[in-house]
């Protein structure tokens, strides 16, 4: 059974390459929305955070009609650390759209997902994007991505792939750069000659393989999957299986069945061969599960995600300012909240620490730990991170390290600044290429590039652009030099006054302002040397009937603080310290606050 009525698509793409823009313009011709209705930009960025950070953290599923054919389309994360997110949904789809900035060309998350899409033998749509940049270079890219391709091992049948000229923001997509699109119709007929439509069985049994899980308040889990065999219906009753488990297979009933309709999901009776359903009623399902027939269960392989590479520990916050500001402190919530999201985000993974108190939780990089720190304190979670650390693997009887590829594009005369900083961190060059704006192209050990974002900001005088993804384990490459500068700790519990901050600005940067609460041992400041210094940041002046000859005094003028992100906090604290999360306070401490045990313990 051939489904010609329907085309499933994912769009990848390296971070900022357009993919949201270019989803909310196929939406916006395909008759989605009224002539006069209000829509907001990048609308499949739902959450808080993904539209503040002008990112995609979740894969998302749509559907647009072209004639009479159904398209559904899965838009996905850019960033690498994300790339669980891509490799699971790309198995819900029959090809890809390849979208590549027109100056930039392919990236390492480019790579990264392509390589994913051509091993399940997708055939992939190349769209050149952003060609109305003044910078664009869209012949060049389209060699560079054929270079990538042949690269990358693609088949005959996959080389022979059609290169598209787009640009998102405008809604236009041509076949011939010599004339210019008026709309996303080349688009549209590229993907019914070109994406194969799904095809299966009706006979043998249904089978639907989970490859998203979602929530709802009044249905519970929702599992996201295509149905791969067979036919679906409401109230159906299934078996949950999962491929390689020894558990036996689970009786489930089918409660609701949706198909997805634009941005909305409609109730459905039963779905068939090729169609991508959400279904409700399953209390326990999980990614990589699959319903199947009762009298004929057969689980279907899931797609192996990548391992993590990075951890940081989760602690119970014990500091003097524990429990003012935070909904959910105490260990039996961290735990619950950290179990609810290994449910749906396959790259995470969590494990107890040596006390109680404390949960390892591993990810796929720094921005992936980063956004679910963030997600849980808008939740009203308080809690306690120390500084992120690699995963080691022994290999071949050898301590081996995670290693990403890093590619930076800088300003020819923040070269010099860029490669001898990295070689510090064990970094080696592997290419170089442009004049004017140069691309280096690096392979650095993961835990050489902590902290180094704001320094290569500053070298490259906020002109730089980094991006990188895991490039597999190699022998340990040796010790990296500890951070140049120590931390200015409070060595009191009060109120920060104009005066104390005054005579203290001195010996650093500070991260306070007049007025803030602070407690001894929290970190206040970054001394400008190696080694910690305490300062008394709630000293006050001391009031005499006694001024100066003049009869004014001069005013006490403050530098300006930068705002502690809390990027900034983990790549700032070193191994003795902690970043403490409360929903409204990013505070950086000593792990241990008590003055005199602290160095006691140093000198151990």
């Amino acid at each position: 059974m051939i489904r010609e009525d329907i085309r499933n698509i994912a769009i990848i793409a390296h971070v900022d390459h357009g993919k949201t823009t270019l989803v909310d313009e196929m939406l916006k011709q395909s008759g989605i929305f009224r002539e006069n209705q209000q829509v907001q930009e990048r609308v499949m960025d739902s959450g808080d955070i993904e539209r503040e950070r002008g990112i995609t953290i979740l894969a998302k599923n749509t559907a647009v009609r072209y004639g009479s054919t159904k398209i559904n389309i899965i838009d996905t994360p850019g960033h690498a650390d994300f790339g669980g997110e891509v490799e699971r949904v790309l198995k819900m789809v029959d090809g890809v759209i390849l979208l590549v900035d027109a100056f930039e060309g392919p990236m390492p998350q480019t790579r990264f997902v392509l390589r994913k899409a051509l091993e399940l033998g997708h055939k992939a749509i190349v769209v050149i994007n952003k060609i109305d940049r003044a910078d664009a270079r869209p012949q060049e890219v389209v060699d560079e991505c054929i270079d990538l391709l042949i690269d990358l091992e693609a088949s005959d049948e996959q080389l022979d792939c059609p290169f598209l000229f787009a640009s998102s923001r405008k809604g236009t997509c041509t076949d011939d750069l010599s004339k210019p699109g008026t709309d996303l119709k080349p688009l549209f007929e590229a993907i019914l000659r070109y994406v194969p439509a799904p095809q299966g069985s009706e006979e043998g049994g249904m089978q639907m393989l989970i490859s998203t899980i979602d929530y709802n308040d009044y249905v519970g889990r929702i599992g996201i999957g295509r149905v791969e065999r067979g036919v679906i219906r409401k109230n159906m009753s299934v078996m949950r299986s999962s491929y390689g488990s020894e558990e036996p297979p689970v009786h489930e009933k089918v409660g609701v069945l949706y198909a997805f309709e634009g941005l909305t999901r409609v109730e459905v009776e039963e779905a068939t061969v090729g169609d991508i359903v959400a279904v409700a009623g399953a209390p326990d399902l999980s990614i990589g599960d699959t319903l199947c027939d009762p009298e004929n269960v057969e689980p279907l392989p899931f797609v192996r995600i990548s391992e993590p590479t990075m951890v940081v520990t989760f602690s119970v916050n014990d500091s003097p300012f524990a429990g003012r500001d935070g909904k959910y402190v105490t260990s039996r919530h961290l735990r619950a909240r950290l179990m609810r999201e290994l449910q749906t985000d396959v790259s995470l993974r969590v494990e107890d620490g040596s006390t109680t108190d404390q949960f390892r939780v591993s990810g796929r990089g720094e921005l992936h730990l980063t956004v679910l720190i963030e997600t849980m304190r808008r939740q009203g979670y308080e809690f306690q991170v120390s500084k992120p650390e690699v995963l080691y693997r022994e290999i071949d009887g050898k301590k081996c390290e995670p290693m990403e590829k890093l590619v930076v594009d800088v300003p020819e005369e923040s070269m010099g600044a860029v490669i001898e900083k990295l070689g510090r961190r064990r970094g080696q060059l592997l290419d170089v290429a442009g004049r004017g704006r140069v691309r280096l192209t690096f392979s650095v050990p993961t835990r050489g590039l902590f902290g180094y974002r704001s320094e290569f900001l500053t070298d490259t005088r906020g002109e730089g652009i980094m991006s990188s993804i895991f490039d597999g384990y190699e022998p340990f490459k040796g010790d990296i030099p500890l951070r140049a500068y120590g931390s200015l700790v409070a060595f009191e519990t009060g109120e920060a006054l104009t005066y104390g901050l005054f005579y203290a600005q001195d010996r650093g940067e500070m991260f306070i302002v007049p007025g803030d609460k602070v407690y001894a041992g929290m970190i206040v400041g970054a001394n400008t040397r190696p080694g910690d210094i305490e300062l008394n940041v709630c000293k006050a002046k001391h009031l005499t009937s006694i001024r100066n000859s003049a009869g004014a005094e001069e005013a006490m003028r403050l530098k300006p603080v930068r705002p502690m992100t809390l990027e900034r906090a983990l790549e700032f604290i070193s191994d003795d310290e902690l970043v403490e999360i409360t929903p409204h306070f990013i505070r950086m401490r000593k792990r241990i606050l008590d003055s005199t045990q602290r160095m006691r313990a140093n000198r151990k």
